[in-house]
Parts: C-alpha cells; sequence; structure tokens
C-alpha cells in the first residue's frame, strides 16, 4: 500500500496529482473530510485520491479545483493522469488523438472509442475482464475531452454497418449508442458515415484504421491487433492509407442518408418492442 507521507511526485502523473491534492488541502487548512463534504464526496476518497490509490475524475477535479482556488490546476492534470492510465502501448495514440487537427478512422466492427457511450464502453472493456472497470472505463471516456478544447479536431468516422448491427451489451445499450451516433448531426467538426452492406467490396477490406492529420507534423496511420497498436510515418503506408480513406467515404452513405440508417438500426433491431396489451416485452 501507498503511504502518503512516502508519496512520491516524481514516481508518476497519479503520484504526482496526489502529491498536490495534499498539499492544495493542507494549505487550505482543511482535514480530507472537510475538503469531501465540501465537494460532496466521501473524505475516504479524497485520501485514496492523495495516496494515489484512485482515479480523480474530471468532475472531482473541477469542483476541488473550485472550493480551493487553484486556477484550473487539477483539471489540467486529470488529463494527463488519465492518459497515463491507458496500456502502454496505447498511450502515444491517445497523444496523436490530443494533438492531431483531423482524425479520420474506419471501423469495421465496433464504433470508435471517442464517439463510446459509458454503456458501450463498459461492455466493450468487460467482455473478458471487469478487473478495474469502473477506472478503465474512466479513461477510455477522458479521451473525448479532445472536443472539448477551444479548437477541436475534426474527427470524420466511417464505420461499417456491421458495427450497427454486432449487438454489444444489450439492445439499450445500442439503442444509446446509436442515438448518441444521431447527436452529432449538426456537428459540422464529428460527423459519421456508414458503410453499407450493399457496397460488397470496399478499400477498407485489410481491416480498420485511422489517419492523424497535424498542424505541421507528418501524417500518421494507426492500425491495431490484440495488446499491441502500431504508428507509422512512412509515406507510402501515409498514402496508401489516403486513398483508400477516399474511396471509403465514396463508397460510404452520405451523412443524412448514414443518419437514416443509423435511426432504422436502432428502430429495428433495438426498438423498444410491446406486446398486444402495451406493455414492453423487450
Amino acid at each position: 500500500m501507498t503511504h502518503i507521507n512516502v508519496l512520491d511526485p516524481g514516481a508518476s502523473p497519479l503520484d504526482y496529482y496526489g502529491f498536490e491534492l495534499r498539499r492544495l488541502r493542507e494549505a487550505a487548512g482543511l482535514t480530507q473530510r472537510q475538503l469531501g463534504d465540501i465537494v460532496n464526496y466521501t473524505g475516504s476518497l479524497v485520501g485514496q485520491v492523495e495516496t494515489a490509490r484512485k482515479l480523480p475524475t474530471p468532475e472531482f477535479s473541477e469542483r476541488v479545483d473550485a472550493a480551493l482556488g487553484t486556477g484550473g490546476l487539477l483539471s489540467r492534470l486529470v488529463g494527463l493522469v488519465m492518459r497515463s492510465q491507458l496500456p502502454a502501448w496505447f498511450q502515444q495514440v491517445a497523444e496523436l488523438e490530443a494533438r492531431a487537427v483531423k482524425i479520420s478512422t474506419f471501423q469495421t466492427h465496433m464504433v470508435h472509442g471517442l464517439l463510446q457511450t459509458e454503456a458501450y464502453v463498459r461492455a466493450v472493456l468487460g467482455s473478458l475482464d471487469e478487473t478495474d472497470l469502473d477506472d478503465r472505463t474512466a479513461v477510455r471516456l477522458a479521451r473525448q475531452r479532445i472536443f472539448e478544447k477551444a479548437m477541436p479536431p475534426v474527427l470524420w468516422a466511417i464505420i461499417s454497418e456491421a458495427a450497427l448491427c454486432q449487438e454489444i451489451g444489450d439492445t439499450e445499450v445500442m439503442r444509446g449508442q446509436l442515438a448518441h451516433l444521431l447527436s452529432f448531426e449538426s456537428n459540422p467538426r464529428i460527423n459519421v458515415q456508414v458503410l453499407p452492406f450493399s457496397t460488397g467490396a470496399h478499400a477498407g477490406l485489410q481491416g480498420s484504421f485511422t489517419l492523424y492529420r497535424f498542424e505541421k507534423d507528418p501524417s500518421i496511420v494507426y492500425t491495431e491487433g490484440y495488446g499491441s497498436g502500431h504508428p507509422t510515418a512512412n509515406p507510402d503506408t501515409v498514402s496508401d492509407c489516403s486513398l483508400r480513406y477516399d474511396h471509403l467515404q465514396a463508397a460510404a452513405l452520405s451523412l443524412r442518408d448514414s443518419a437514416d440508417l443509423i435511426r432504422r438500426v436502432m428502430e429495428e433491431r433495438y426498438g423498444e418492442q410491446r406486446d398486444s396489451g402495451g406493455d414492453h416485452v423487450a
């Protein structure tokens, strides 16, 4: 167990966050319980965060920043903390997401992590291992904070119709996920296209991939395997995947037609069914 008296702020972003939280709380003359009462959390949770045994959330950070008048210090740190909790092989990708001005992704069987709902994330991450599921879910969702920046990246997501039909979680989880995709219809910076089954053979048959484009740096292509990620700035690979993406966009449904298909799948495949008396049966 990590003890607060020996907490090393240089050990990790999580340790540094805990060290700073303790320093700020003590400077304000508050006990853990008193701070917890102010921000509507338990004193025990405050202590666990201070000793790097519990991940802080963005909401926790914002409340403590307001209570202690930190100028937003903890809210700025929490993104780094969350990123450090990602699998080591994925941390570089999260940094790419944070720096990119445009993200273009093609997904064959699942909604991209930047567009996943909390329930969908839990179903995906918990499919094989439910250990620390709350924290792992929070860490994945934290990546979506890139859309809260003053100048968020433009995201263009092409998803196979198969991703709409693959029931991850249950019907309620899928209804919520598809409704979430539809919520971006009026957002010009987040665009969702569906590649329908009727397309047949297409340029993305080799699998999912994501293109990251930057203000000044070379573009990067990212592909993923089991427990490993493969980012590359190789010009030939970037050129090939850029061409493939252009063809996928041309083959995919328009934004409006994609939304119509998502809505139809949500209603027909995951809609609430009623019996003859009007009661819910699913």
